[in-house]
């Protein structure tokens, strides 16, 4: 073993992150390799929601306090990256009055902020709330960007020397004398592939210890490990409309059951969700009814919502865990805590670690939980100081600053860019070449894109991740191919990658728009395909009449590519 133990850690999402933001800040070294982009799984494909606990306040008082205290850390590490909303719970005729007072109660008793309003007070704080809402219950919800907080993370692990791969698989879990001392791991290469760190072949990395934070995926690299990680994987549905009807989370308050909240997110609101097991965390329907459900359902609480412009829904897959003896029949009965699992114990394999359950707004505590557990494995005396030491963004933040007049900005659009960077404005802004909007639905400036290429390299759909460009009303039809001009640039990729690059966005971004495609969605849609695959002939070169097929979009095969005109260059 080296003087500084090695850790390898599996998973990009916000607890393999978290993880090795919190070692690599405690002295070890750290290698994080993850098998898409950052944020690819489970975080990715969330809500939004920073939990108060409110929702857990009946069912699971222990996940209920858990949320509270994270929640309260986060609002003061990850400000750049929280949005304070603030949440209710809203009563219906049809709902339970014994319900509502056992969610009073139980929040009383998980030190939950919560107050009970009336439904005039309700609709004055929400006007599009139903007429027939009797009242709330005001508790201290949050809606929190996922992918700039878990970019802070990595960001901050790299600070501390950590080394972070994206689009590197784990294909093998190394066990050598009953103990595992690593993994081999295949890094993406060719045309297409846009790799943050090693590009191209297999690479063995040796380590002293690996910690298996792959979330839904968890189980497989326990098979791998040969150890048995029994994974519940649960299936959700989550639909964005093309605005904000609301400015504060609204719960249903009733217990558990699908269709039940409304988060406000960035210019958008994200509707939730459903729960279904799954056997495949990537191979699952994804169901237009599920949507119809979301839609039909929330509008009780909102009306309007029957008549929203939808403009893309996805899936998300719930790592759920439930030790082996309790076998639930029912997902929403499994508890939402997290488990550690020590093989060294549990199945008398040293060297490996796994982290399975939770949720995203206790991803830091579960960090610190795993942390705790290699430093006492490797008789490391460090204290953890994620929850004291803000994130990249969040050093002396203030969202009100205004930078219309320092970096010549109008002033909606230095709002939103200061909202994203945080404290990192002054260096990403402070530029004296010309710096234009380039995604207008989102205010997303040159500087920020160049910045993000800076980060992510020629991936487009991590540059999106990082600034939400093209994740507006429009989805990228105007957007998509000056995201890939600033990719290209004077100093910039050559021509076919900044056009793969191109290509890899526009296919991820209709692949979410499928089950929203009616109204004025449609004729977006219509829109987005005649700028691009038209006018800017991404899906047919004249010269050997090589043309797309939309409906290999929906199995996201490599038969939907294009090389847009450029086979051969």
């Amino acid at each position: 073993m080296a003087s500084v133990p090695h850790i390898a850690v599996v998973g990009g999402g916000s607890t393999g992150t978290g993880i090795a933001r919190d070692l690599a800040m405690r002295g070890f070294d750290v290698t994080l390799v993850e098998q898409g982009n950052l944020t690819h799984g489970t975080t990715g494909r969330m809500h939004g929601l920073l939990h108060s606990g409110g929702r857990y306040a009946v069912a699971d008082q222990a996940s209920a306090r858990e949320c509270i205290a994270e929640n309260r850390v986060l609002r003061d590490i990850a400000s750049h990256c929280v949005e304070e909303t603030g949440g209710l719970f809203v009563k219906r005729p049809e709902d339970s009055e014994e319900y509502f007072q056992e969610k009073l109660r139980g929040c009383e008793a998980c030190d939950i902020p919560a107050e009970v309003i009336s439904g005039q007070q309700a609709r004055e704080m929400e006007p599009h709330l139903a007429k027939d809402v009797e009242k709330a219950i005001v508790v201290p919800d949050g809606a929190v960007d996922p992918f700039r907080l878990v970019v802070a993370n990595a960001a901050s692990a790299q600070e501390h020397g950590a080394r972070i791969e994206t689009h590197s698989t784990v294909t093998d879990v190394l066990v050598e004398g009953g103990e595992v001392v690593g993994l081999e791991v295949e890094h993406d290469s060719g045309p297409g592939k846009h790799v943050h760190g090693t590009e191209g072949g297999t690479e063995e990395i040796r380590a002293d210890h690996v910690v298996n934070a792959a979330g839904a995926w968890a189980g497989r690299i326990g098979d791998m490990a040969g150890v048995d990680v029994a994974v519940r994987p649960s299936k959700g549905v989550m639909t964005v409309t093309n605005v904000r009807q609301v400015d504060t989370v609204v719960n249903r308050c009733r217990p558990k059951g699908d269709a039940d909240i409304v988060v406000p997110h960035e210019t958008t609101a994200i509707l939730g969700t459903t729960d279904v097991e799954v056997d495949d965390p990537e191979d699952y329907p994804e169901e237009q009814w599920e949507v119809d459900e979301l839609v039909d359902t929330l509008a009780e609480l909102v009306p309007m919502l029957s008549e929203a412009r939808t403009i893309r829904s996805f899936w998300g897959v719930r790592p759920l865990y439930e030790p082996p003896d309790v076998a639930s029949d029912d997902p929403t009965d499994i508890t939402r805590d997290f488990f550690l699992l020590d093989h060294a114990d549990r199945d008398d394999l040293p060297g490996m670690t796994t982290v399975v359950g939770g949720k995203f707004t206790t991803y830091r505590m579960m960090a610190e939980s795993v942390a705790d557990h290699v430093c006492e494995r490797f008789g490391v005396d460090a204290e953890c100081r994620t929850a004291d030491v803000p994130l990249p963004g969040s050093e002396e933040f203030s969202v009100l600053r205004d930078y219309m007049d320092e970096f010549g900005l109008r002033s909606p659009i230095g709002r939103r860019s200061v909202e994203r960077l945080g404290s990192r404005a002054d260096d990403v802004l402070a530029t004296d070449e010309p710096n234009p909007v380039v995604c207008e639905c989102e205010g997303v400036t040159r500087a920020e894109l160049q910045d993000a290429i800076g980060q992510s390299g020629s991936d487009l759909n991590a540059v999106r991740i990082r600034t939400r460009a093209s994740m507006g009303n429009c989805q990228g039809g105007f957007c998509a191919h000056r995201m890939a001009s600033e990719l290209h640039g004077d100093d910039g990729y050559d021509e076919a990658t900044a056009r793969r690059a191109w290509d890899d966005l526009l296919q991820e971004r209709w692949k979410g728009q499928r089950h929203a495609l009616w109204g004025e969605q449609l004729s977006q849609a219509m829109l987005n395909y005649t700028l691009h695959a038209t006018t800017q002939n991404r899906d047919n070169d004249p010269a050997d009449g090589d043309s797309v097929d939309f409906t290999a979009f929906d199995s996201g095969t490599e038969a939907a590519r294009t090389d847009g005109g450029n086979r051969g260059d």
